[in-house]
């Protein structure tokens, strides 16, 4: 018994097949094999010389189908043994330089999807919005040119005020030496 909690079944209960039966199984196909030549059956047979034909020389057929420009899918799982056809699987098939430059050519502008649409009309509002505040014709370039006009003022009003100061205190500091030259008793020329 093993030990630990769980058993593992892995090795359990393996049949082996016998060599007797496997050579039994090929004498009973290699005389069905016979039996459907003798009849004229040749689905079966032609079936069964393509299968043994293909594990034989898989290379060679592989450069042939290369050399006639025809490309086979290879098959995925059991979807070589299942040979039912889907009408909704898409296969790809080559296509041709020519053709695909006469599509290039004559393709009109693919559909926009609905955020492109959004996103390309927000970018032309956006530009139109900047051209129309650049010559001053939407309510916030208004604001911001009146805006700018007082400052203007203001700052001119300021540099005036400053410039009568600055004249102001030249004159205070001339009739101030002027008094001092004369308390000392200096000419003033």
């Amino acid at each position: 018994m093993p030990r630990g909690k769980y058993t593992n079944h892995k090795g359990k209960h393996r049949r082996f097949t016998n060599p007797e039966e496997i050579e039994e199984q090929m004498k009973r196909e290699e005389k069905e094999r016979k039996w459907r030549e003798e009849r004229g059956d040749a689905d079966s047979s032609d079936d069964e010389a393509r299968g043994k034909d293909d594990k034989a020389s898989g290379s060679e057929s592989e450069s042939s189908e290369e050399e006639s420009g025809e490309e086979t899918v290879k098959a995925k799982g059991v979807e070589n043994l299942i040979h039912v056809e889907n009408p909704n699987r898409v296969q790809k098939r080559a296509k041709k330089l020519s053709t695909l430059n006469e599509t290039v050519k004559t393709a009109a502008k693919p559909e926009l999807s609905r955020r492109e649409r959004e996103e390309l009309d927000r970018q032309r509002a956006q530009a139109n919005y900047q051209r129309l505040h650049a010559e001053g014709k939407t309510e916030e370039a208004r604001a911001d040119l009146a805006r700018l006009a007082i400052v203007k003022q203001q700052r001119a009003e300021a540099a005036k005020r400053r410039e009568e100061e600055k004249k102001l205190k030249e004159a205070a500091k001339q009739t101030k030496t002027a008094q001092v030259q004369k308390a000392l008793g200096k000419k003033t020329t």
